[in-house]
């Protein structure tokens, strides 16, 4: 399972979410009943579904799935296994996947799902059948034209295979298009697992171009040791940069020489876990946001920097690889001390970018080699970040209003061109 590293998050994401939007309102003039529009979200899908245990026993699970805009296209979206999800999760994800797909000029809009569930305390007998039986409950959503999921927190290529394969046996053909980040063997794009911490890496890339700096030498540390932190953090240190921290929900270890990320990797027990016997010192979640390194990865859980720790923020350049990470408080002194923040709506839209990518060669059954998927993930997200920092040049703004202005002004004019029905 793909698994993100991090204390609790901090207040109410939803709430947070909505304050962001906002303030791209107000800048853009919206009048109040465009800004209810988008304050709400489309659809809104709670299940309480029954799973049988291994040892016979029945269990019910609550999941949801979340649409909050699709004025753009088919709704888009990450299916999230946690503990920690809640409806409230849910909506400020979708919320920010309408705003990311729309920064990337992506024909989507934004969904998300999860379910309560913490799937490591599962066999993958028992998943399965959650799986399943969560896929059949959500079939009336989802479906190529309207809603494709793809994994998020807790979920991976396996399962969607089980809700690729769930679908199609309730359509009597097999349906590719479903999901997405499936295997490559069914459908999947070559480039899909690693796109996101692939997105990272170019991201950064471009952000030190736009402050005149360096990456290569650069010192980074990533919180959270997931598919996203883990891949970002080795092409990091790949691309030149001395990686010196790095997390996972226990804790992290810390090297001011550099860590030997892919050592890490290949020693990892488990996905998303840093190995007992790494070399470095061991520190804490919350002593690695405060590192004194260039560049802060944080790509773990949202709410992670806030009121109460943006003042001891140290690194001048955050590169926002999870969603949410920062919460509005958490902004705003982070934009008073000068730090220069790439928004998770620019920074980590890798992923959707190339679940795009896959869901377009499925609807085809056309499949491009790993190498044009990655040059054509770079084009993209070097072309946002250059339009998102040309309205930060013509707005006198910072990154993440920018980036806003640019994702609601797309979705309003979807939505004035529609019109309201009936």
């Amino acid at each position: 399972m793909t698994t993100t590293a991090a204390q609790t998050p901090v207040g109410n994401p939803y709430d947070a979410a909505v304050a962001q939007l906002n303030v791209a309102a107000e800048r853009l003039g919206l009048d109040e009943g465009m800004r209810e529009v988008l304050r709400h979200c489309k659809r809104e899908f709670t299940v309480n579904f029954p799973v049988q245990m291994d040892d016979g026993s029945i269990r019910v699970f609550t999941g949801y799935r979340i649409h909050h805009n699709e004025a753009r296209g088919p709704v888009k979206g990450g299916l999230r296994y946690s503990l920690s999800v809640s409806i409230d999760e849910v909506r400020a994800l979708a919320m920010w996947m309408t705003w990311k797909c729309a920064v990337a000029n992506l024909p989507y809009g934004g969904a998300k799902g999860g379910v309560i569930v913490d799937p490591r305390a599962l066999s993958k007998r028992e998943l399965e059948r959650l799986t399943r039986r969560f896929a059949a409950e959500i079939g009336l959503l989802i479906g190529p034209d309207e809603d494709v999921p793809a994994p998020d927190m807790g979920t991976d290529q396996q399962v969607m295979a089980w809700i690729m394969d769930t679908y199609s046996m309730m359509h009597g053909h097999s349906v590719p298009a479903v999901v997405t980040g499936k295997p490559v063997t069914i459908g999947g794009s070559s480039g899909r697992v690693e796109a996101t911490g692939r997105g990272v890496l170019f991201v950064a890339q471009e952000a030190c171009r736009d402050r005149g700096a360096q990456l290569a030498g650069a010192t980074v540390a990533v919180q959270g040791f997931g598919n996203v932190g883990a891949v970002a953090a080795k092409l990091l240190a790949e691309a030149g940069a001395r990686v010196v921290a790095v997390s996972d929900a226990r804790g992290g270890v810390y090297d001011a020489r550099g860590l030997d990320i892919a050592a890490l990797v290949a020693m990892s027990p488990a996905h998303g876990v840093i190995p007992d016997g790494a070399r470095g010192d061991r520190i804490t979640n919350e002593q690695l946001l405060e590192l004194d390194v260039d560049i802060l990865v944080p790509a773990a859980l949202e709410g992670q920097i806030h009121g109460g720790n943006a003042g001891r923020i140290r690194a001048p350049m955050i590169i926002e690889a999870a969603n949410g990470p920062t919460t509005p408080d958490g902004d705003a002194i982070l934009n008073a001390r000068g730090c220069y923040v790439v928004p998770d709506i620019l920074a980590n839209s890798g992923g959707v970018i190339v679940s795009y990518f896959e869901w377009v060669q499925d609807l085809q059954s056309f499949f491009w080699e790993e190498s044009e998927v990655n040059a054509k993930l770079q084009r993209i997200m070097q072309r946002a970040f250059a339009e998102v920092a040309a309205l930060r040049d013509e707005h006198h703004c910072s990154l993440r209003d920018a980036a806003y202005l640019l994702a609601v002004r797309r979705v309003v004019e979807a939505t004035q061109v529609r019109g309201i029905f009936p």
